[in-house]
């Protein structure tokens, strides 16, 4: 075998349709590009999204996101800061604000359940993950949603 000798499949490759070449050949005179109008041009052809001179689909769009207004946006806070509590001791938002644990509290304090916990303590708060709930009754605390 050599290299001259190499050649693709036969059947594998089509001849290209070459256009504008006779009104014998079928695709003649306005090469199959219809009438006139911009398409018909050379040149004419718009990038994909054009939408004639409307405010593209992409523009349209928000860019960076949005903020649902009517959704519940919480505080999140895991167990492993309830450790610079004392036992017994009774923790709800108001005490996690002067604690300095959370600056603001949008529309309450949900719970998670990442770190540890070793100390007894009531926890209130709006919302508990599953693993932040067995977290505090397992130390022996307990969960209460306000």
């Amino acid at each position: 075998m050599y290299l001259h000798e190499l050649a693709p499949a036969a059947g594998s490759k089509k001849a290209r349709v070459r256009v504008g070449r006779g009104l014998g050949s079928g695709l003649g005179k306005t090469s199959g590009k219809g009438q006139k109008g911009q398409k018909s041009r050379s040149g004419g052809v718009k990038r994909p999204g054009f939408e004639g001179g409307q405010k593209p689909l992409y523009l349209r769009l928000p860019k960076r996101g949005f903020y649902n207004k009517f959704g519940k946006h919480y505080t999140e806070i895991n167990v492993e800061v309830f450790n610079c509590f004392d036992d017994g001791a009774v923790i709800d938002p108001v005490a996690l604000i002067e604690a300095g644990l959370v600056k603001n509290i949008r529309d309450g304090i949900r719970v998670l359940g990442n770190g540890e916990l070793t100390k007894k303590v009531t926890v209130k708060a709006m919302g508990f993950s599953k693993t932040a709930q067995s977290k505090i009754e397992a130390a022996g605390g307990k969960v209460e949603v306000i």
